[in-house]
């Protein structure tokens, strides 16, 4: 099995819907750092797991520099965010997102 990982940063904007009062509710921004993990039984042709770059591209056109409500079509927490990365990313099996320094969510899948 090969295995990589690719960190990179995104700046994006998220109001949470929650069932209780909270300053989250309202919109406000974070420097997310992700962190997807991706696997492969087999290289693909050019020797990869999976191109580095197009990770970082797939994302970021998607999330930087924008409001997630707009772009995303779920409550943007960090769970929800981790698991349609790992959802988006067929040899995704694990995100990390961390929207703040000590509150970092985790998705990992089952399936590959």
């Amino acid at each position: 099995m090969y295995y990589i990982k690719k960190t990179f940063e995104v700046s994006a904007a998220h109001r949470l819907c929650l069932s209780y009062e909270s300053k989250c509710s309202e919109l406000h921004g974070h420097n997310w750092i992700i962190t997807v993990e991706c696997k492969a039984r087999e290289l693909n042709a050019d020797g990869m797991v999976v191109d580095f770059t197009h990770i970082k591209r797939r994302i970021n056109e998607r999330l930087d520099h924008k409001i997630l409500n707009d772009v995303l079509p779920f409550n943007p927490t960090a769970e929800n965010i981790a698991r349609w990365i790992v959802d988006s990313i067929p040899e995704c099996y694990r995100c990390e997102v961390q929207e703040s320094k000590g509150n970092i969510a985790i998705y990992e899948s089952d399936d590959l």
